[in-house]
């Protein structure tokens, strides 16, 4: 697939069922995570994934975040959370390793390891595996970082759900650019 066709029509594919990607594809998937803008080089990123039964365990560590907030939390809710990571065949966890550099501040590390993530949605689309990002709530709670064995200077980026689109994907809309573009003269 050509690249400028690639970055113009990649669309999220909500919708994900077996098979997950190869072996192959997924190294390609992490090769071009790892060519993501990485000022100093600091590689601020790693990545978990989640497949087969640990999808199950994710579910049930979800679960656990929810009741510990709310202890009411009717069986719906807990169930729907055990059952998000069951969405895709292939769970991508992408983890900003935020680490004390002079030059090189926490914010552009975030964005650097959000480049990675974004990386991976791509080369998912340039072979036609389906991928969505999502975060939420549990993207940022104490006790699924734990759970995930989070260090203090590490946080969750998002989650990549990956795998074969169920259905066709939908065509990316059209976007007029001069919305989002304008000169700047030099004056506030």
């Amino acid at each position: 697939m050509d690249a400028l066709d690639t970055l113009i029509n990649r669309v999220s594919a909500p919708r994900l069922i077996e098979p997950a990607p190869t072996a192959e594809q997924r190294e390609r998937l992490f090769r071009a995570a790892l060519r993501a803008p990485d000022h100093g080089q600091l590689r601020p990123w790693r990545f978990l994934t989640v497949e087969g039964d640990a999808r199950h365990a994710l579910g049930e560590l979800y679960a656990e975040a929810i009741a510990s907030k709310n202890p009411q939390a009717d069986e719906e809710a807990l169930t729907k959370a055990r059952n998000m990571p069951l969405r895709a065949p292939l769970m991508i966890v992408v983890i900003a390793r935020i680490q004390e550099h002079p030059k090189v501040p926490a914010q552009e590390q975030v964005l650097a390891a959000g480049c990675a993530a974004h990386g991976i949605l791509l080369a998912a689309y340039a072979q036609d595996i389906g991928a969505v990002w999502r975060t939420g709530e549990l993207s940022y709670d104490a006790v699924v970082n734990a759970g995930l064995g989070l260090a203090a200077n590490e946080q969750v980026i998002g989650y990549l759900y990956l795998g074969t689109p169920q259905r066709e994907l939908r065509e990316a809309p059209a976007v007029n650019v001069d919305e989002y573009v304008s000169g700047w003269t030099g004056k506030a």
